[in-house]
């Protein structure tokens, strides 16, 4: 636990994410969305302005559009960039569900890997491909460094969950995966690949943190996609990928000896426009830039004071 930003009556800890600060108030937790950014476990130097709200309020978004096929833990959004609700106790590993043959998943086929986390892929895929269903390559959930692949049958082979809760989060991860296929294409984009986070709460699995965002999500634009892939181009692409590729492009793969490039103010405002473009499309709805309030911390503690 590191020293807490900000201080709230009956706060108990509190614990700073790559890119969330969580505080903590026995059952419940608040989740900071800051605007900081991460790419390749590494948080880099700029911020990135109203990315925090853009993700507090996608999360929510999608969140309560999930709520029937699986619990999840959110209670309110006392600010932009805020979320609260219960405490769960973590299941140490991110659902990764996969509908495309690109990013990671690419780069591992493309050194000629055809076994990834256990599951078995067929020859002659082309980068962008769309697998013939989803797949789940999980990895473990790091508290520091890297996340690492690992294969289902490891995770119950190592005790991690039980044979019967993992067949569970299998279920939900594809259901939730085909839930936000349908609302992506509604407006007019392709769900590439997510990844799910769950946690138990009173016995029962709930789905934690967020969800369909840009920074644990990609997506496609429909309308060109196969067009793109035909000809082998790349895909226009609502995502953070477009940050990875530029720091591969400037020799930063966050290997140890590399350093991360310095980013100028036209980039970090680049990436800003892309986080709010991603919101009002897949939501339909206008982005509201939202300043944060002098009595911020009052303001949130009013509204969770009601829970705690």
């Amino acid at each position: 636990m590191s020293k807490s930003p900000l201080e709230f009556p009956k706060q108990e800890s509190f614990y700073r994410g790559k890119v969330r600060d969580v505080y903590y108030f026995g059952n419940h937790l608040l989740m900071i969305t800051s605007n900081r950014i991460s790419a390749f476990d590494v948080v880099l130097p700029k911020e990135i302005p109203f990315k925090g709200q853009v993700l507090n309020q996608l999360a929510a978004h999608f969140l309560k559009a999930t709520s029937d096929i699986v619990p999840n833990w959110l209670l309110a959004s006392p600010a932009p960039n805020a979320a609260f609700g219960l405490a769960c106790k973590p299941i140490p590993i991110e659902m990764v569900v996969r509908g495309y043959l690109v990013g990671h998943l690419w780069r591992e086929y493309k050194s000629g890997k055809r076994i990834v986390c256990g599951v078995k892929l067929p020859e002659g895929l082309l980068e962008n491909q769309k697998l013939p269903n989803p797949i789940i390559t999980p990895t473990t959930k790091a508290v520091k460094g890297h996340d690492e692949d690992i294969s289902i049958e490891a995770i119950v082979q190592q005790n991690i969950v039980s044979s019967a809760v993992m067949d569970e989060l299998i279920l939900k991860s594809l259901a939730l995966f085909e839930r936000g296929q349908q609302m992506a294409n509604e407006k007019n984009l392709i769900l590439v690949d997510t990844k799910y986070e769950f946690g138990f709460h009173g016995g029962s699995v709930m789905l934690m943190d967020e969800i369909h965002t840009p920074d644990s999500s990609r997506y496609f634009y429909k309308e060109p996609y196969q067009t793109l892939f035909e000809k082998g181009e790349p895909q226009k692409q609502l995502s953070k990928e477009f940050v990875r590729e530029w720091l591969i492009a400037n020799n930063f793969q966050g290997k140890e000896g590399q350093n991360v490039p310095e980013i100028n103010d036209e980039f970090v405002n680049q990436i800003s426009e892309r986080y709010i473009l991603l919101y009002e499309e897949i939501t339909g709805k206008k982005f509201i830039k939202e300043s944060l309030a002098s009595n911020y911390v009052e303001n949130i503690y009013n509204q969770i004071s009601l829970y705690i």
